[in-house]
């Protein structure tokens, strides 16, 4: 399986409601931070990426036909090289200000508690100096508004135009129906994971200490 779609939007751009709606239409699992949990493989092999070793994409990739979100979103030129018949996704906020808001109530509380067991403790080893190598200024605010605004303007910069899709949450099922060459769907796309979801399924305390 090749992927038809490579996700270069970082997290908190709408990207679990992304990967249900590109599996809707691609019929083909997509590969999101959460494909990770429970596979120390997994992590092992984006935690060398990190550190400049690449995996096989094929073989990590496997039976997945698309990718959105960390950790996939950070090596997005070597999934666009590899995959160079895939249109790259460009997700983002309404402004820098949304996002930074988002991250700040989610990935950035999440990742300042202790972790919960074994396996979190593992999954971390790969995505706390993955945040760090997307912004060594992690998590400082404004260094985190920069990193992002950073990351967006190299995709539009690096990715030709006829093979860019831009996408925002609200923009609905039609950039993506597009890109993929499929009819839009009669239903209503799909909003998943949103900050009080994030924080819901945080630990009862860690939940607590982010209303």
């Amino acid at each position: 399986m090749s992927l038809k779609l490579v996700g270069a939007g970082v997290g908190r751009t709408g990207t679990h409601s992304l990967k249900l709606a590109i599996e809707r239409l691609t019929g083909e699992p997509c590969y999101h931070m959460t494909e990770v949990f429970g596979k120390p493989d997994h992590v092992d092999a984006w935690g060398a990426a990190v550190d400049g070793t690449m995996p096989d994409w094929e073989q990590l990739l496997a039976g997945y036909g698309a990718t959105v979100d960390w950790p996939a979103c950070a090596f997005w030129r070597e999934l666009a090289d590899a995959y160079p018949d895939a249109p790259v996704l460009l997700s983002e906020r309404s402004s820098a200000d949304a996002w930074w808001a988002s991250m700040e109530q989610t990935i950035v509380k999440m990742l300042a508690q202790p972790p919960r067991d074994a396996e979190q403790e593992h999954t971390r080893s790969m995505s706390q100096p993955l945040m760090q190598s997307f912004c060594p200024g992690w998590p400082d605010r404004d260094a985190m508004i920069e990193a992002y605004t950073r990351h967006n303007e190299r995709v539009r910069n690096e990715v030709p135009p006829e093979r860019l899709v831009e996408w925002r949450p609200g923009d609905g099922w039609g950039p993506l129906c597009a890109a993929l060459g499929v009819a839009v769907p009669d239903e209503p796309f799909p909003h998943v994971n949103t900050t009080a979801e994030f924080q819901g399924s945080m630990r009862p305390q860690d939940a607590a200490e982010t209303t």
